[in-house]
């Protein structure tokens, strides 16, 4: 059925094509433009097809070893919650809605990105947190040398250090967790047989 659908298409229209080959899977062209239009409505911007085909692949070295140790879902509450987080970055769900509907994202594929992202995210976390280790030295100077001078550029009284410790100390858990992913990504790379097309594949 769907060769059918395809051949009433005109004979130029791309239907779709492989941007890369992961080891027995692969990446279409079609994920590459999900995303970009994805990073279009969160960020206003999105990244080259070349640089969201490694974020892909990226996001299948997580993904496959996620799946391998079958790490749950996130809730639908979770993905509910985390859409609205999207929708809540614009001045208005009218604004939101225009601007979903003229990059031609769905609800459906806004709930789809953010699942995909919270389950991503989410298994990085729970691999990689429980080996952080924050100093309170390490909070005390990410607060005399970012929140600070932060606070002072923007004219403003910064908040005193008990009352921005929990804050801080998050950020700096969230930062060795973002360099530890990177630093075993890096090692899963070299691992992972890929084959990019993506240079054949966009006209």
């Amino acid at each position: 059925m769907m060769f059918c659908l395809a051949l009433q298409l005109p004979a130029q229209e791309i239907i779709d094509r492989v941007a890369a080959r992961v080891e027995n899977d692969i990446i279409l062209l079609s994920d590459i433009r999900v995303l970009a239009r994805y990073q279009q409505l969160v960020d206003g911007k999105s990244e080259s097809d070349a640089q969201i085909l490694d974020r892909l692949i990226d996001q299948w070295i997580v993904r496959n070893e996620a799946e391998t140790a079958r790490f749950p879902q996130p809730s639908e509450d979770d993905v509910t919650r985390g859409a609205e987080r999207v929708q809540k970055s614009f001045t208005s769900a009218d604004e939101y809605e225009a601007r979903k509907q003229q990059i031609g994202l769905t609800d459906s594929d806004v709930r789809n990105m953010v699942s995909a992202q919270l389950y991503l995210s989410n298994y990085l976390d729970s691999r990689f947190r429980p080996s952080v280790k924050i100093e309170p030295k390490d909070v005390e100077d990410f607060y005399d040398k970012a929140v600070i001078p932060r606070a002072q550029a923007r004219g403003q009284t910064p908040p005193s250090l008990e009352a921005a410790r929990d804050y801080i100390h998050e950020a700096l858990v969230q930062r060795s967790i973002d360099e530890q992913a990177e630093r075993w990504l890096n090692e899963s790379r070299g691992r992972v047989h890929v084959e990019k097309m993506l240079e054949q594949s966009t006209p």
